[in-house]
């Protein structure tokens, strides 16, 4: 199967309905790195909604049975992709890790958590995609542990061209359930948004780190 539009419109669509992803032009979050948005994802409130996590399960489950039949192998990225991907994973019938940040400072000092053997063909699930500088540390973490990690799959991508380019530059195919240009489609299609906020939040895209 591929991530057609019309899917990617649907699962905007259940975001919005269940408050995972909020916008506010006039009044901006603050992200953790400082960066003021009109937007913010949430996507670990899927967790609460049987029905919305059942549909991102199903989608993402079909489309890495599609594209990735090799896979041995699910995981997941902490925090926000951990309960996303044990889902996958069961849907699957396959063994399932989280890869932590980084490793944990007591105990066996894990970063990945949960059984593996080396060589085993991995998909990664995450959440969400900004930079894919969080993700990509997670997929370091796998290789390093001597994994083939096949690809990744997440939610929702803000399509930031440095993403692009960072997972372009690691040669990590990356798939996305929905983004950023199906999200404000969907928002105008309800007249959740105006027409001049569409404007703000297309221009806030393209340089999220100077706008203000």
């Amino acid at each position: 199967m591929e991530i057609s539009p019309s899917i990617a419109k649907t699962i905007a669509g259940l975001l919005l309905d269940i408050h995972a992803i909020k916008l506010s032009p006039k009044k901006p979050f603050i992200w953790a790195s400082g960066w003021k948005s009109p937007i913010y994802c949430d996507n670990r409130m899927l967790l609460s909604y049987p029905e919305a996590r059942d549909k991102v399960a199903i989608i993402i489950s079909a489309f890495i049975k599609e594209k990735y039949p090799e896979v041995q192998l699910i995981a997941g990225v902490a925090t926000g992709a951990i309960g996303i991907g044990m889902l996958v994973a069961d849907r699957l019938d396959l063994p399932f890790v989280y890869v932590r940040p980084e490793p944990k400072k007591h105990g066996r000092q894990n970063q990945i958590e949960g059984n593996f053997t080396q060589g085993e063909k991995t998909v990664v699930i995450e959440d969400l995609i900004s930079t894919g500088m969080s993700s990509l540390g997670a997929v370091k973490a796998l290789r390093e542990s001597q994994l083939n990690v096949l690809g990744m799959v997440a939610i929702f991508s803000y399509l930031f061209k440095i993403a692009k380019q960072n997972f372009t530059k690691e040669n990590i195919p990356l798939d996305t359930l929905s983004q950023y240009d199906a999200l404000l489609e969907e928002a105008k299609d309800r007249n959740y948004i105006s027409v001049q906020e569409i404007d703000i939040l297309t221009k806030w895209r393209l340089a999220p780190d100077k706008w203000d």
